[in-house]
């Protein structure tokens, strides 16, 4: 019904198609419509209309009959689909390194989040996709869905991307193009301990140009470009931390259980301890180490 599909029953329908069609005169006061719908197969029902009014003053009533008769059409999303039609494509890569199993299903699941948010436009939909050595490549059906789905990548995962314009042919006297979209996934996610000119920092954000990395020794916060960040190297990533109880502690340290090893460790309270119940601690260098701005405290996604 117009560009989107309904759901609802016979009744329904009919009420839709009749408030669609139906014309009263300018003049007509305290008008009353009333159907019912007597379905004849799948495809046509009867519809029953009476009709009451006031005109100039005198009671008016009437009454009408009519078929509402369904046909099948496809819609313009399917109907692309089917022809293979798109207008970007999108490349998925990672800078340095292949991108894991995990790291792609958590970014293709961004797409299935916008296309969700965006149900009402026809053109968000993806014609292919597939991986490809070192990524992942998708055939979108818009370029403002490549585009939108962009920036939300650089939002939530940093990162670069590149466009690039193709000719594909002429319509009506304009040139028709296609976009290549590239988008690079940096080495390293929030929560990742980076070794940073020879100094440990976790990353706690994105900027425009690179990343925001906060100390581990205090609150101090620095951001750095992507060629900055060139000759860093992930030290503990996020997937390697583990959330531990505190067993016992004073005021400089805790006494943790390290699960598997089933080993009490001591470990040094980060700087940003709050008295939380819990720590976030990761293995650094062969020692287990407390990470400050630990991703289970909420403070950073």
């Amino acid at each position: 019904m117009g560009k989107g599909w309904s759901d609802g029953d016979e009744l329904s329908i009919a009420e839709q198609r009749v408030k669609e069609n139906l014309v009263v005169i300018e003049d007509a006061e305290d008008v009353d419509v009333g159907l019912s719908v007597e379905i004849i197969d799948d495809r046509s029902s009867r519809i029953q209309i009476q009709v009451t009014a006031n005109l100039h003053g005198l009671a008016f009533q009437d009454s009408h009959e009519t078929l509402l008769q369904t046909s099948d059409v496809v819609c313009q999303t399917c109907s692309r689909k089917d022809g293979a039609y798109f207008e970007a494509e999108f490349q998925i890569r990672s800078t340095g390194r292949r991108l894991d199993s995990q790291e792609l299903s958590s970014i293709r699941a961004t797409l299935d989040e916008m296309i969700l948010d965006t149900v009402d436009d026809p053109m968000f939909f993806v014609t292919k996709e597939g991986p490809v050595q070192g990524g992942w490549d998708l055939q979108l059906g818009s370029k403002s869905m490549a585009r939108m789905w962009s920036r939300k990548l650089i939002n939530r995962f940093g990162g670069t991307s590149k466009e690039t314009s193709t000719v594909i042919g002429v319509k009506d006297g304009a040139e028709v193009t296609r976009l290549t979209l590239s988008y690079r996934k940096p080495a390293f996610s929030i929560g990742d301990v980076m070794r940073h000119r020879e100094e440990n920092w976790v990353v706690v954000g994105w900027q425009k140009d690179g990343p925001i990395l906060g100390s581990m020794k205090n609150n101090q916060r620095t951001g750095r470009t992507w060629r900055d960040m060139q000759k860093s190297s992930v030290i503990c990533s996020a997937n390697d931390q583990i959330e531990v109880q505190i067993l016992d502690k004073d005021g400089s340290a805790a006494e943790v259980m390290i699960p598997d090893e089933w080993k009490l460790n001591t470990v040094a309270l980060p700087f940003d301890y709050g008295g939380e119940e819990t720590l976030t601690i990761g293995l650094i260098d062969h020692t287990w180490t407390a990470i400050p701005y630990a991703l289970n405290k909420g403070d950073f996604k």
